[in-house]
């Protein structure tokens, strides 16, 4: 299974920017399946431990 990217999950170019200019790689889990239902419009409610990257 490869891994997937902040590009992949469709964040805008200055996201993406900025996302990589603070260090980070690849998102979390909860990034992973939050990310594209906000940009589709979506509303979203989660949770999820302390330290996993919400």
């Amino acid at each position: 299974m490869s891994e997937i990217s902040f590009a992949d999950l469709g964040l805008a170019e200055p996201l993406l920017r900025a996302v990589a200019d603070t260090g980070y790689t690849t998102p979390t889990p909860i990034q992973q399946k939050a990310i594209p239902l906000v940009l589709q419009g979506g509303d979203l409610l989660a949770a999820a431990q302390t330290g996993t990257g919400k």
